[in-house]
Protein backbone atom coordinates (compact mmCIF):
# COMPACT_ATOMS: atom_id res chain seq x y z
CA UNK A 1 0.00 0.00 0.00
CA UNK A 2 1.06 3.13 -0.68
CA UNK A 3 1.21 6.28 1.75
CA UNK A 4 -1.21 7.99 -0.48
CA UNK A 5 -4.00 4.87 -0.28
CA UNK A 6 -3.74 5.63 3.52
CA UNK A 7 -7.41 6.59 4.78
CA UNK A 8 -7.54 9.72 7.06
CA UNK A 9 -7.41 9.99 9.57
CA UNK A 10 -4.48 7.79 10.35
CA UNK A 11 -1.78 7.55 12.95
CA UNK A 12 1.97 7.55 11.11
CA UNK A 13 4.66 6.57 12.58
CA UNK A 14 8.16 7.04 11.46
CA UNK A 15 10.40 3.72 12.15
CA UNK A 16 13.95 5.24 11.17
CA UNK A 17 13.31 8.56 13.44
CA UNK A 18 11.74 6.13 16.05
CA UNK A 19 14.55 4.15 15.64
CA UNK A 20 16.80 7.09 16.12
CA UNK A 21 15.27 8.68 19.42
CA UNK A 22 15.56 4.74 21.35
CA UNK A 23 19.61 4.71 20.30
CA UNK A 24 20.20 8.33 20.93
CA UNK A 25 18.78 8.20 25.01
CA UNK A 26 20.35 4.59 25.11
CA UNK A 27 23.74 6.02 24.28
CA UNK A 28 23.05 8.64 26.53
CA UNK A 29 22.15 6.35 29.44
CA UNK A 30 24.98 4.39 29.00
CA UNK A 31 27.67 6.84 29.15
CA UNK A 32 26.20 8.03 32.55
CA UNK A 33 25.85 4.21 33.58
CA UNK A 34 22.36 4.52 34.07
CA UNK A 35 19.73 1.60 33.67
CA UNK A 36 17.06 2.35 30.87
CA UNK A 37 13.74 1.12 31.85
CA UNK A 38 11.19 2.84 29.23
CA UNK A 39 7.68 3.15 29.67
CA UNK A 40 5.67 1.67 26.78
CA UNK A 41 2.11 3.36 27.49
CA UNK A 42 3.35 5.87 24.79
CA UNK A 43 3.60 3.38 21.74
CA UNK A 44 1.80 0.15 23.40
CA UNK A 45 3.55 -2.20 20.78
CA UNK A 46 5.19 -5.04 21.33
CA UNK A 47 7.50 -4.76 18.32
CA UNK A 48 8.94 -1.51 19.93
CA UNK A 49 9.30 -2.81 23.67
CA UNK A 50 10.66 -5.52 22.34
CA UNK A 51 13.33 -3.05 20.19
CA UNK A 52 14.24 -1.25 23.31
CA UNK A 53 15.03 -3.99 25.47
CA UNK A 54 17.52 -5.42 22.65
CA UNK A 55 19.28 -1.73 22.34
CA UNK A 56 19.63 -2.23 26.30
CA UNK A 57 16.63 -1.18 28.41
CA UNK A 58 16.91 -3.49 31.85
CA UNK A 59 12.95 -4.23 30.99
CA UNK A 60 9.79 -2.05 30.40
CA UNK A 61 7.65 0.22 32.74
CA UNK A 62 3.71 -0.49 31.81
CA UNK A 63 1.30 1.84 33.35
CA UNK A 64 -1.27 -0.16 34.30
CA UNK A 65 -1.97 -4.17 34.61
CA UNK A 66 -3.71 -4.49 31.29
CA UNK A 67 -0.32 -3.33 29.57
CA UNK A 68 1.66 -5.13 31.32
CA UNK A 69 -0.70 -8.82 30.67
CA UNK A 70 -0.26 -7.59 26.72
CA UNK A 71 3.40 -6.92 27.04
CA UNK A 72 3.99 -10.63 29.02
CA UNK A 73 1.69 -12.62 26.49
CA UNK A 74 4.22 -10.75 23.59
CA UNK A 75 6.82 -12.28 25.68
CA UNK A 76 8.26 -9.38 27.52
CA UNK A 77 9.54 -10.70 30.74
CA UNK A 78 10.72 -8.01 32.97
CA UNK A 79 7.97 -5.35 33.97
CA UNK A 80 7.47 -2.62 36.57
CA UNK A 81 4.46 -1.30 37.29
CA UNK A 82 4.31 1.51 39.00
CA UNK A 83 0.72 1.90 40.38
CA UNK A 84 -1.39 1.45 43.44
CA UNK A 85 -3.10 -1.85 42.48
CA UNK A 86 -6.17 -2.11 44.46
CA UNK A 87 -9.31 -4.67 44.97
CA UNK A 88 -9.61 -8.08 45.20
CA UNK A 89 -10.19 -8.73 41.76
CA UNK A 90 -6.58 -6.87 40.48
CA UNK A 91 -4.75 -8.38 42.95
CA UNK A 92 -5.54 -11.85 41.26
CA UNK A 93 -4.63 -10.80 38.05
CA UNK A 94 -1.36 -9.42 39.53
CA UNK A 95 -0.71 -13.04 41.49
CA UNK A 96 -0.95 -14.75 38.30
CA UNK A 97 1.36 -11.98 36.06
CA UNK A 98 3.93 -12.29 38.74
CA UNK A 99 3.91 -16.12 38.38
CA UNK A 100 4.95 -15.53 34.62
CA UNK A 101 6.93 -12.54 34.49
CA UNK A 102 9.67 -10.61 36.68
CA UNK A 103 7.66 -7.86 38.20
CA UNK A 104 7.98 -5.19 40.34
CA UNK A 105 5.09 -2.74 41.44
CA UNK A 106 4.71 0.35 43.77
CA UNK A 107 2.68 1.21 46.44
CA UNK A 108 2.24 4.77 48.21
CA UNK A 109 0.07 3.49 51.81
CA UNK A 110 -0.29 0.79 54.26
CA UNK A 111 -3.68 -0.03 52.46
CA UNK A 112 -2.15 -0.60 49.36
CA UNK A 113 0.95 -2.99 51.03
CA UNK A 114 -2.00 -4.91 53.00
CA UNK A 115 -3.63 -5.53 50.37
CA UNK A 116 -0.61 -6.89 48.68
CA UNK A 117 0.72 -9.01 51.41
CA UNK A 118 -2.63 -10.66 51.71
CA UNK A 119 -2.57 -11.55 48.02
CA UNK A 120 1.22 -12.96 48.09
CA UNK A 121 1.39 -14.37 51.78
CA UNK A 122 1.12 -17.84 51.07
CA UNK A 123 2.57 -17.68 46.92
CA UNK A 124 5.28 -19.77 45.70
CA UNK A 125 7.21 -16.45 44.56
CA UNK A 126 7.29 -12.84 46.32
CA UNK A 127 6.04 -9.93 44.63
CA UNK A 128 8.69 -7.05 44.52
CA UNK A 129 7.65 -3.67 45.78
CA UNK A 130 9.17 -0.03 45.69
CA UNK A 131 7.76 3.19 47.60
CA UNK A 132 6.19 5.52 45.38
CA UNK A 133 7.72 8.94 46.49
CA UNK A 134 5.76 12.94 45.96
CA UNK A 135 8.91 14.74 44.78
CA UNK A 136 6.88 17.40 43.72
CA UNK A 137 4.66 16.36 41.09
CA UNK A 138 1.20 16.23 43.20
CA UNK A 139 -0.14 13.28 42.46
CA UNK A 140 0.52 9.73 43.90
CA UNK A 141 3.14 9.24 46.28
CA UNK A 142 4.51 9.23 50.21
CA UNK A 143 5.33 12.97 50.98
CA UNK A 144 8.31 12.93 52.77
CA UNK A 145 11.80 10.69 53.19
CA UNK A 146 10.87 9.82 56.39
CA UNK A 147 7.06 8.51 55.19
CA UNK A 148 8.78 6.51 52.86
CA UNK A 149 11.03 4.78 55.15
CA UNK A 150 8.32 3.90 57.06
CA UNK A 151 6.35 2.56 54.23
CA UNK A 152 9.68 0.69 53.28
CA UNK A 153 9.95 -0.97 56.75
CA UNK A 154 6.19 -2.33 56.56
CA UNK A 155 6.64 -3.38 53.41
CA UNK A 156 9.99 -5.73 54.58
CA UNK A 157 7.87 -7.13 56.95
CA UNK A 158 5.11 -8.07 55.22
CA UNK A 159 4.37 -11.53 54.56
CA UNK A 160 4.93 -12.74 50.37
CA UNK A 161 6.61 -9.06 50.04
CA UNK A 162 9.86 -8.06 49.40
CA UNK A 163 11.15 -4.40 49.45
CA UNK A 164 12.99 -3.17 46.24
CA UNK A 165 13.70 0.87 46.66
CA UNK A 166 12.17 3.90 45.99
CA UNK A 167 10.59 5.46 42.68
CA UNK A 168 9.55 9.14 41.92
CA UNK A 169 7.68 10.53 38.86
CA UNK A 170 8.78 13.87 39.55
CA UNK A 171 7.61 17.67 38.61
CA UNK A 172 9.53 18.63 35.11
CA UNK A 173 12.68 21.24 35.93
CA UNK A 174 12.33 19.99 40.19
CA UNK A 175 15.96 18.53 39.54
CA UNK A 176 17.48 19.77 42.79
CA UNK A 177 14.11 18.49 44.84
CA UNK A 178 14.18 15.43 43.53
CA UNK A 179 17.54 14.54 44.30
CA UNK A 180 17.03 15.62 47.82
CA UNK A 181 14.29 13.69 48.41
CA UNK A 182 15.55 10.29 46.58
CA UNK A 183 19.05 10.74 47.87
CA UNK A 184 17.91 10.82 51.67
CA UNK A 185 14.94 8.39 51.20
CA UNK A 186 17.83 6.33 50.31
CA UNK A 187 20.62 7.17 53.63
CA UNK A 188 17.27 6.50 56.02
CA UNK A 189 16.45 3.08 54.47
CA UNK A 190 20.05 1.93 54.75
CA UNK A 191 20.70 3.20 58.09
CA UNK A 192 17.30 1.67 58.90
CA UNK A 193 18.86 -1.81 57.40
CA UNK A 194 16.76 -1.88 54.28
CA UNK A 195 18.40 -2.57 51.05
CA UNK A 196 17.27 0.35 48.37
CA UNK A 197 18.87 -1.36 45.06
CA UNK A 198 16.69 0.49 42.90
CA UNK A 199 16.07 3.97 42.83
CA UNK A 200 13.43 4.67 39.61
CA UNK A 201 13.17 7.94 37.97
CA UNK A 202 11.10 9.23 35.10
CA UNK A 203 9.90 11.26 32.83
CA UNK A 204 10.80 12.71 29.22
CA UNK A 205 10.74 16.40 29.71
CA UNK A 206 14.00 16.23 31.65
CA UNK A 207 15.74 12.71 30.10
CA UNK A 208 19.03 14.72 29.42
CA UNK A 209 19.39 15.95 32.92
CA UNK A 210 18.39 12.18 34.68
CA UNK A 211 22.27 12.14 35.05
CA UNK A 212 21.73 14.94 37.45
CA UNK A 213 19.74 12.85 40.07
CA UNK A 214 22.73 10.93 41.38
CA UNK A 215 20.71 8.49 43.55
CA UNK A 216 18.66 7.27 40.54
CA UNK A 217 19.55 3.86 39.47
CA UNK A 218 17.04 3.94 36.40
CA UNK A 219 15.15 6.28 34.40
CA UNK A 220 12.13 5.40 32.91
CA UNK A 221 11.37 7.46 29.48
CA UNK A 222 8.15 7.18 27.52
CA UNK A 223 7.22 9.87 25.00
CA UNK A 224 10.99 10.12 23.90
CA UNK A 225 10.32 7.01 21.28
CA UNK A 226 8.03 9.29 19.68
CA UNK A 227 8.38 12.83 20.74
CA UNK A 228 5.15 15.64 20.41
CA UNK A 229 4.67 19.15 20.20
CA UNK A 230 5.42 19.24 24.18
CA UNK A 231 8.84 18.13 23.78
CA UNK A 232 9.70 20.01 21.48
CA UNK A 233 8.68 23.36 23.56
CA UNK A 234 10.37 21.90 26.17
CA UNK A 235 13.81 21.33 24.37
CA UNK A 236 14.07 17.47 24.37
CA UNK A 237 14.32 17.29 20.35
CA UNK A 238 13.43 18.99 17.45
CA UNK A 239 10.74 18.87 14.98
CA UNK A 240 12.80 16.32 12.85
CA UNK A 241 12.97 14.10 15.57
CA UNK A 242 9.15 13.75 15.67
CA UNK A 243 8.23 10.28 14.80
CA UNK A 244 4.46 10.39 15.45
CA UNK A 245 2.06 12.58 13.34
CA UNK A 246 -1.68 12.42 12.32
CA UNK A 247 -2.48 12.03 8.98
CA UNK A 248 -5.98 13.79 8.26
CA UNK A 249 -7.85 15.61 5.10
CA UNK A 250 -9.13 19.23 4.80
CA UNK A 251 -12.70 18.61 4.48
CA UNK A 252 -14.06 22.06 4.69
CA UNK A 253 -12.71 25.78 3.58
CA UNK A 254 -16.16 27.68 5.18
CA UNK A 255 -13.76 31.25 4.73
CA UNK A 256 -10.38 32.36 3.00
CA UNK A 257 -8.67 31.91 6.95
CA UNK A 258 -10.86 28.98 8.43
CA UNK A 259 -10.02 25.23 7.06
CA UNK A 260 -11.52 21.86 8.68
CA UNK A 261 -10.00 19.22 8.97
CA UNK A 262 -11.34 15.35 9.40
CA UNK A 263 -9.35 15.14 12.94
CA UNK A 264 -10.72 15.99 16.04
CA UNK A 265 -10.88 15.21 20.17
CA UNK A 266 -10.98 11.31 19.00
CA UNK A 267 -7.77 11.59 16.56
CA UNK A 268 -5.47 14.57 18.25
CA UNK A 269 -5.47 15.17 22.27
CA UNK A 270 -7.33 17.81 23.27
CA UNK A 271 -4.30 18.67 25.77
CA UNK A 272 -2.50 21.57 25.55
CA UNK A 273 -0.19 21.79 28.71
CA UNK A 274 0.02 25.60 28.35
CA UNK A 275 0.51 25.96 24.90
CA UNK A 276 -2.10 27.51 22.04
CA UNK A 277 -3.15 25.24 20.03
CA UNK A 278 -4.01 21.37 19.28
CA UNK A 279 -0.96 20.65 17.28
CA UNK A 280 1.75 21.64 15.00
CA UNK A 281 0.90 21.24 11.24
CA UNK A 282 4.12 20.11 9.87
CA UNK A 283 2.87 21.26 5.88
CA UNK A 284 1.72 24.59 6.98
CA UNK A 285 3.97 25.87 10.01
CA UNK A 286 2.41 29.46 10.56
CA UNK A 287 -1.55 27.12 10.60
CA UNK A 288 -3.10 27.37 14.38
CA UNK A 289 -5.30 24.26 15.07
CA UNK A 290 -7.81 26.43 17.61
CA UNK A 291 -10.39 24.01 18.91
CA UNK A 292 -11.37 20.44 18.61
CA UNK A 293 -15.00 18.90 18.49
CA UNK A 294 -15.41 15.22 18.62
CA UNK A 295 -14.87 14.51 14.57
CA UNK A 296 -13.07 18.40 13.68
CA UNK A 297 -10.48 20.12 13.93
CA UNK A 298 -10.51 24.13 13.26
CA UNK A 299 -7.29 25.76 11.73
CA UNK A 300 -7.00 29.10 11.27
CA UNK A 301 -4.93 29.70 7.97
CA UNK A 302 -4.74 33.69 8.82
CA UNK A 303 -1.02 33.70 9.08
CA UNK A 304 -0.39 31.22 6.36
CA UNK A 305 0.91 32.75 3.25
CA UNK A 306 -0.05 29.25 0.99
CA UNK A 307 -2.65 27.83 2.00
CA UNK A 308 -4.74 24.50 1.87
CA UNK A 309 -7.69 23.05 -0.13
CA UNK A 310 -10.22 20.95 0.15
CA UNK A 311 -8.99 17.62 -0.14
CA UNK A 312 -5.53 18.00 0.74
CA UNK A 313 -3.79 15.55 3.30
CA UNK A 314 -2.26 17.55 5.96
CA UNK A 315 0.63 15.76 8.61
CA UNK A 316 0.16 17.28 12.48
CA UNK A 317 2.58 16.37 15.12
CA UNK A 318 -0.16 16.30 18.58
CA UNK A 319 0.62 17.86 21.69
CA UNK A 320 0.53 14.70 23.48
CA UNK A 321 1.59 11.68 21.62
CA UNK A 322 0.61 9.03 24.53
CA UNK A 323 -2.93 9.73 24.34
CA UNK A 324 -3.44 9.93 20.52
CA UNK A 325 -1.74 6.36 20.78
CA UNK A 326 -4.83 5.29 22.55
CA UNK A 327 -7.07 6.49 20.26
CA UNK A 328 -6.13 4.04 17.35
CA UNK A 329 -6.77 0.52 16.80
CA UNK A 330 -3.98 0.76 14.27
CA UNK A 331 -0.85 2.62 13.46
CA UNK A 332 0.67 2.68 9.72
CA UNK A 333 4.12 2.60 10.03
CA UNK A 334 6.51 4.30 7.63
CA UNK A 335 9.73 4.95 6.38
CA UNK A 336 10.52 8.01 4.69
CA UNK A 337 7.24 7.96 2.43
CA UNK A 338 6.67 4.60 2.26
CA UNK A 339 4.19 1.87 4.10
CA UNK A 340 6.70 -1.09 6.03
CA UNK A 341 3.52 -1.96 7.62
CA UNK A 342 -0.12 -1.60 9.55
CA UNK A 343 0.13 -2.62 12.87
CA UNK A 344 -2.52 -2.66 15.87
CA UNK A 345 -1.68 -1.22 18.71
CA UNK A 346 -1.53 -4.20 21.22
CA UNK A 347 -2.35 -2.60 24.27
CA UNK A 348 -4.93 0.32 23.40
CA UNK A 349 -7.69 0.64 25.64
CA UNK A 350 -5.89 -1.05 28.34
CA UNK A 351 -7.10 1.23 31.27
CA UNK A 352 -7.80 -1.58 33.81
Amino acid sequence: MKLSEIDTPAVLIDIDRAEANMQRFQAYADKHELAVRPHIKTHKLPRFAKRQVELGAVGITCQKLGEAEVMADAGLTDIFLPYNIIGKAKLGRLLALNERVKLAVTADSDVTVRGLSETFNDAPKPLTVLVECDTGMGRCGVQSPDEAVALAKLIDAAGGLRFAGFMTYPKTGAIVENEAFLSAAKEKAIAAGLDPRIISNGGSPDMWRAHEVKSATEHRPGTYIYMDRFQVAKGVGTWDDCALTVLATVISRPTENRAIIDAGSKALTSDTFGMDGFGYSVDYPDAVITSLSEEHGAIDLSACKDKPRIGDRLRIIPNHACVVSNLFDEVVLISGNEVVKIEPVAARGRVD
